[in-house]
């Protein structure tokens, strides 16, 4: 006999806005969410003041059972885990979760990835999509096992990509697409509807994602307008691709590509002081539409261009 998804115990881990979607769907779908995981406390901004992790305020909200380990193999946080007596675990943007955790339910952990698997293992797939010029990308489910990002498949849903998307919007766009496919993905995973798929038999010529670097967002102007485009996109609004303005370093979070057979040296600056700056690369040049200058705040080029002097 088959069970019902809706009377399965649940547990959820997560820590940003990105987790919060899915958690807040599978309580309105009426799944049974008996504990919550999220990291501890930390500080943040200016006055480093304490701050809660997104899913932990919606577990308060909920009056939701709630866990904050800073090691997964403590053995406190490895008997408490164990008497909510979790049927199943969701993991949505947590951490590396070692054997003892995430092999403890019988249904085993399920974890929504942003990226359509095996492209783009790793800590930063959204990313890297929109920095290689992707043209659609997408959400996985799959069950975890050893290696990162490697367990066999269960669902996915594909996006195209606007011309347009940067990080931003794109991460807004897969973070609801995940939750809907994570509460499909558990209604057929319980009704044994999905036939797992290994990630070894697809094929092998898969690009990765791994963790942003501060070196990853710095602009080569020896690139084509394109190339540099896409870097800016997948990384505004945060952290940002930067270059150099006159000793200063400036970060551009919006520019505009423009293919022209332009002589000018790579870098050089191209401005009329009031409506458009842009820089030569190879082949053409890049216009910047929003920036911030080191000390600034962030602004549209027209804005930037009424207090600043070359």
């Amino acid at each position: 006999m088959k069970r019902d998804p809706k009377a399965i115990r649940i547990v959820f881990m997560g820590t940003p806005d990105f987790a919060v979607v899915s958690l807040q769907k599978l309580l309105d779908d009426g799944f049974t969410i008996v504990g919550v995981i999220t990291a501890p406390d930390k500080p943040a901004g200016r006055g480093l003041s304490v701050q809660e992790s997104p899913v932990k305020q919606l577990a308060i909200a909920h009056k939701l059972p709630l866990l904050q380990p800073i090691k997964l193999k403590d053995p406190d946080f490895l008997k408490q885990l164990a008497a909510w007596q979790p049927d199943l675990q969701i993991v949505v943007a947590f951490r590396m979760l070692p054997e003892v955790v995430w092999n403890l339910p019988p249904l085993g952990t399920i974890n929504l990835h942003g990226s359509l698997l095996p492209n783009y293992r790793g800590a930063a797939p959204i990313n890297w999509a929109l920095i290689n010029g992707e043209q659609k990308t997408g959400v996985t489910t799959f069950l975890l096992k050893h290696e990162i990002d490697t367990g066999d498949l269960l669902l996915q849903k594909e996006i195209a990509m606007d011309e347009k998307d940067n990080f931003g919007t794109l991460y807004n766009k897969l973070k609801i697409l995940g939750a809907q496919l994570l509460t499909n993905t558990i209604e057929q995973y319980i009704q044994e509807t999905i036939t797992p798929i290994p990630q070894n038999e697809l094929a092998q010529s898969n690009k990765s994602a791994p963790k942003l670097q501060k070196e990853t967002g710095a602009i080569n102007w020896n690139n084509s307008p394109q190339i540099i485009n896409n870097l800016i996109r997948g990384l505004s609004p945060s952290p940002g691709a930067y270059a150099n303005l006159q000793g200063k370093l400036l970060k551009i979070f919006e520019a505009t590509p423009i293919d022209d057979n332009t002589s000018a040296a790579p870098g050089t600056i191209d401005t009329d002081g009031k409506n458009y700056l842009r820089f030569a690369c190879a082949q053409g040049w890049l216009q910047v539409e929003e920036l911030q200058l080191e000390g600034k705040k962030r602004m549209n080029v027209i804005a930037f261009l009424q207090g600043y002097r070359f």
